[in-house]
């Protein structure tokens, strides 16, 4: 499909980058990464108020865009869908949030189980909304726990390390960049790629289970 002929300059460079991704170049996905990451987390961060939450936000606005890279269409900017995207999770992630509050999980070890819940399946996070599970509940909370413990061991080390400290441990980016020694835009992108991955196993896991 040809691309639009009113596209500027950058859409033009924009568009031969992603026509690389689409076949497989990482490079590309990192420059598209790198030339947008700011800008995008700067609109989430108008819409959400939140500096964790926008972080968080943009990865997963990066990540669904390059998971669907195959379904952008050259009829518009690469920015205008990829702007699309985000804000759409942005309200998607603003939805949910006004659900959740509603439900008043009050204690701070659902609050924690919430937290890993968000990298889990929608199926685990509502089992860990319970303030005071039964017998039966807490046995299947403690299962999905353990089976979120041994998918991200089954991770390469450099991703599992990343999961584990921003999930687990609960680290800021910056903690992780100056825990690691490496640049902060580095630990976005490759915690980006773990997080896939990780989506990818648990979704897996569970088609096996049914």
């Amino acid at each position: 499909m040809n691309i639009n002929p009113r596209f500027s300059d950058s859409a033009k460079r924009d568009y031969a980058l992603v026509s690389r991704a689409q076949n497989g170049d990482e490079q590309a996905f990192a420059e598209l990464l790198a030339a947008y990451k700011d800008s995008i987390y700067f609109m989430v961060l108008k819409m959400v108020k939140s500096k964790t939450d926008a972080e968080d936000l943009t990865i997963e606005a990066f990540g669904k865009a390059f998971r669907n890279i195959e379904q952008y269409s050259p009829e518009y900017a690469f920015s205008t869908w990829l702007f699309r995207i985000a804000s759409n999770n942005c309200i998607d992630f603003l939805r949910r949030k006004k659900a959740r509050s509603i439900e008043t999980v009050s204690t701070s070890a659902s609050d924690e189980e919430n937290t890993i819940g968000d990298v889990f399946s929608k199926e685990a996070t509502m089992a860990l909304k319970y303030d005071a599970p039964d017998p039966e509940e807490s046995i299947i909370i403690k299962q999905k726990h353990a089976m979120l413990h041994d998918v991200v061991a089954n991770l390469k080390p450099r991703y599992r390390t990343l999961i584990e400290m921003r999930y687990f441990k609960e680290l800021s980016y910056e903690e992780i960049a100056e825990k690691l020694d490496l640049p902060l835009g580095t630990v976005k992108a490759q915690l980006f790629r773990s997080r896939e991955l990780l989506y990818e196993m648990l979704k897996d896991r569970n088609a096996n289970l049914r």
